[in-house]
């Protein structure tokens, strides 16, 4: 059996699950390759009798049925093939009747992928809702879990469904990439050693996501890494992006251009802002659009410091879309014959790379804020975090200021963080230190906040102590803090 890295607080509320004496209906979701199927099945094949069955993708309800007869006869019938029944219904009815007969096992019921199971007129949500009503919803021993790729399908359709399967999921589960530390221990299992450093820079490239990191071979840099597997042909993630977004999302070139949007806004865009570069107009579907790029977590939205609901900005979080759209796509242009094996050592030392890189590390460090709060050392302090920023109207003679993450403590102090990327000790001069003290000043005299303000320095390698950094900073985090 494959161990299951990570993933502690799933694994949890699975356990929890399986010694149950209560009937359990289970929604999983999460993007593409995150690792659903994995974690479900590693976890429950040898805990009882276990029905899995995966939707196909643009596949006839006839396919789809032909399947599940197939499946069912492995577990329910041994292995004699039964003929495939003419709907749904048929078939949960079948599904009903073989269950009944089994009290003293746990019955795992997993359907995966159910977005392509319920496609349109196939009646299988129809038929899952009189399944667990009428007959599941009475059964102790057995777990129904339902699961998708579609984040905004499985919330819509399954957890917050108004028919007949409304309020009845009873627990549900969001498996998000790998943190910093995931990664680590997942490269660990595989005897991949690397820095903390490297593991970074591969991060910032291709995130968290669980198959995206089975392509790292062993003994070899993040660079080599990243020019194996994003610029060569057979790299896993060179023709990654549109089959990510075409699997994910119905009419996903509207998803596309608004990620696109952000990949070349690194501070961010409020909504206005937003739909003015995609030329969507506002109202239901441009909000539904960034609703379920939120819900696959491709974006976040960062509130505005003091501002419960107006304001705030739309950040692109997902590492590998930022990284796809600011260099793979223009490779995919002039093809890859021209790109040579130290393309991506001989792009380190642009700016381009520069501004890359410190919108990545932004990102990095605002998937990790629990992680900064413990090392702050405030963990236990209810805290509220948004970001915030003020742009001087052009007839005033002043300057404006933003701040990526703004940490709001109940303790009446507030962290001002400044995420750095560097590859060494991060040295503070006379300029950056006048520009981190009109941050504070801005934010002090806009805000008129009277609570005390700690500038908090998060970098890989730590900042050098000299005096501009004893005049300003009061906070200073490593890399090391983030895993």
């Amino acid at each position: 059996m494959n161990a299951i890295i990570g993933r502690k607080k799933e694994l949890e509320i699975l356990q929890e699950i399986y010694e149950s004496t209560e009937p359990q209906f289970l929604a999983v979701y999460g993007r593409r390759r995150i690792g659903k199927t994995f974690l479900i099945s590693e976890f429950f094949k040898n805990k009882g009798i276990y029905f899995e069955i995966t939707g196909m993708k643009e596949g006839s309800r006839a396919e789809q049925l032909f399947q599940f007869a197939y499946e069912f006869s492995r577990q329910f019938n041994q292995g004699k093939r039964i003929t495939p029944p003419e709907n749904w219904a048929q078939a949960l009815n079948l599904l009903h009747e073989a269950v009944e007969k089994i009290e003293d096992k746990k019955i795992i019921l997993f359907f995966d992928e159910v977005p392509w199971l319920a496609s349109p007129r196939s009646k299988f949500l129809n038929a899952l809702e009189h399944f667990w009503n009428r007959y599941i919803s009475r059964k102790k021993n057995v777990v129904l879990i339902i699961c998708g790729s579609s984040a905004s399908w499985i919330i819509r359709n399954i957890i917050n469904n108004k028919g007949g399967l409304y309020g009845r999921v009873t627990r549900k589960m969001r498996l998000l990439p790998f943190s910093l530390l995931e990664t680590e221990k997942y490269l660990q299992s595989r005897h991949i050693e690397l820095e903390r450093k490297q593991i970074i820079d591969i991060y910032m490239a291709m995130g968290g996501v669980p198959k995206y990191l089975s392509y790292i071979a062993r003994g070899k840099s993040a660079a080599q890494t990243i020019n194996d597997v994003c610029f060569s042909l057979n790299g896993g993630l060179y023709n990654e992006f549109d089959n990510l977004y075409k699997s994910l999302f119905e009419n996903y070139e509207h998803h596309i251009a608004i990620v696109k949007a952000l990949a070349k806004a690194i501070d961010g865009l409020t909504k206005n802002e937003l739909l003015n570069k995609t030329k969507l107009t506002s109202g239901g579907t441009s909000s539904r659009i960034i609703e379920e790029l939120i819900d696959a977590g491709f974006l976040i939205h960062v509130p505005s410091f003091n501002k419960k609901k107006a304001g705030g900005i739309y950040r692109l979080i997902d590492e590998y879309s930022l990284f796809y759209l600011t260099w793979i796509i223009e490779n995919s242009k002039i093809g890859l014959e021209s790109v040579d094996s130290e393309f991506w050592i001989k792009k380190q030392s642009t700016s381009k790379w520069n501004t890359w890189s410190g919108c990545a590390f932004e990102s990095l460090c605002l998937k990790h804020i629990q992680k900064i709060k413990k090392a702050l050392g405030i963990s236990g302090i209810s805290t509220i975090e948004s970001g915030w920023r003020y742009l001087p109207k052009k007839a005033i003679k002043e300057q404006g200021a933003q701040i990526d993450l703004v940490i709001d403590r109940a303790d009446k102090c507030i962290n001002l963080c400044e995420m750095k990327y560097s590859s060494s000790e991060f040295t503070i001069d006379k300029p950056y230190e006048e520009k981190l003290q009109n941050k504070k000043s801005v934010f002090r005299g806009q805000t008129e906040t009277t609570k005390t303000l700690f500038v908090t320095m998060v970098t890989t390698y730590g900042v050098k102590k000299n005096a501009h950094y004893l005049s300003v900073v009061d906070n200073q985090l490593t890399m090391d803090d983030l895993f």
